[in-house]
């Protein structure tokens, strides 16, 4: 999620509570204000009542009522006098003249007349006005409710998002930077002193990297040269030492020895130089390459070096894979993996490979499971292969080429062993 939408979905969420307890805060004093109001009403009914029916007894046998207010004399017992208090109550009331119920206020009182008994007065009143208007009150307090929040998540979202342009443009900088070229010129101007910082630091950390860069970069170039130029030397050297007259059997063998050992420290020179390259993105061309073209091309001649192996290979297209990724690196890539089963694959065994529009599999059998979690580390070898000629970097490769392009690369292992590369669209 952006930090743009993280900061505005916090602060609207903040909002939205802020603003929905102030809202029912608002509505319940309204209310109580309101019933208070009503109540205050039905006090002063009762007072000018007690003080008619004083100077009037004979209001204390006529019930009064209309549509909206009435009210009722009981007379009480002594022994309810006592025990007796006042209440308040909202209920519906039926009027036959309407045929409906409508909301009412009751409030029950006592007093004592003036023929020294007690009576209980029922005073109603009608509400319907008040929750007409409590029910109006609510409509309007939801829409200016909504309209605030909506307000201030849009008023918070564009002045958020005018804050954080610096930053937009400040990783748009950041992403056309490429390794092993110039930096461009950055162009950001803000009034915010910490997006100034940002800017000036990432700038100082960007040139110190690009320095680095070239260091290492012109490092490993030497060294590989420097390690390139005795290893022939010391290659040659043996050729003709094995031409010379007079040498024996035993020494002929010691040379050949000697000769494949330089050979393997050749091999492994260029691999430590191919992986501290594609580490370092050296490799910035980019282009379509057909992945499954290139599995047809590379496994001829496969079947040719291994041929005294015997190995039963087959080559399923369900789909022409196509990927976007250097030429050289998609090369080395399929190489590796090809290789790999090849080496691998006991003799009269079977090796499939198999493309689709995204992925590539490579299965070959074989008699046990690799160590899933080491297979990928350089110079890993198995048990069973431990002394073999491999330099234990080819599945390194293969790892650092997955990760430079995105490519999730996953080993398994059921009747036999399986690489499965998946491409992103």
């Amino acid at each position: 999620m952006k930090l743009l939408h993280y900061t505005n979905m916090k602060l609207s969420a903040l909002l939205f509570f802020l603003i929905g307890v102030w809202g029912v805060s608002f509505f319940l004093a309204i209310h109580y204000e309101i019933t208070d109001e009503t109540d205050d009403m039905l006090r002063n009914y009762r007072d000018v009542f007690v003080k008619k029916a004083l100077q009037q007894p004979e209001l204390l046998n006529v019930p009064y009522e209309t549509t909206f207010d009435r009210y009722t004399i009981r007379p009480l017992t002594d022994e309810e006098a006592e025990e007796y208090e006042s209440s308040w109550e909202n209920t519906l009331l039926y009027f036959p003249e309407g045929d409906e119920h409508i909301p009412v206020r009751v409030y029950k009182s006592l007093f004592r007349a003036s023929d020294d008994r007690f009576y209980e007065l029922e005073i109603s009143m009608s509400t319907l006005e008040r929750d007409d208007m409590i029910e109006t009150l609510c409509v309007y307090l939801f829409v200016l409710y909504v309209s605030l929040l909506l307000c201030s998540i849009i008023g918070n979202g564009w002045i958020l998002k005018q804050s954080f342009r610096p930053l937009q443009k400040l990783l748009v900088w950041l992403d056309s930077i490429v390794p092993g070229k110039p930096i461009p010129e950055q162009h950001i101007k803000t009034q915010i002193v910490e997006f100034r910082q940002l800017n000036e630091a990432t700038l100082s950390m960007s040139r110190r990297n690009l320095q680095a860069y070239e260091q290492q970069k012109q490092f490993i170039e030497n060294a590989s040269h420097e390690l390139q130029t005795p290893l022939a030397v010391a290659q040659n050297k043996l050729e003709l030492m094995a031409q010379q007259p007079g040498m024996t059997e035993k020494l002929l063998s010691d040379v050949a020895e000697i000769y494949t050992t330089l050979n393997r420290a050749v091999k492994l020179n260029k691999s430590l130089l191919l992986l501290s390259r594609i580490d370092n993105c050296q490799f910035q061309d980019v282009e379509r390459v057909n992945i499954s073209g290139l599995v047809v091309d590379l496994s001829d001649d496969f079947m040719e070096i291994y041929t005294d192996k015997h190995i039963v290979f087959s080559f399923e297209e369900k789909s022409v894979l196509w990927a976007s990724m250097n030429e050289n690196l998609s090369q080395v890539l399929v190489s590796n993996l090809l290789k790999n089963a090849f080496v691998h694959t006991p003799a009269h065994g079977t090796i499939t490979v198999m493309t689709t529009s995204d992925t590539l599999s490579v299965m070959n059998t074989g008699e046990e499971p690799l160590d899933g979690e080491r297979i990928f580390d350089r110079f890993y070898h198995s048990g069973k292969h431990a002394g073999a000629a491999s330099s234990g970097l080819g599945l390194a490769i293969v790892k650092s080429i997955c990760a430079l392009y995105h490519i999730d690369v996953h080993y398994r292992f059921t009747t036999q062993h399986e690489f499965e590369l998946k491409f992103a669209k």
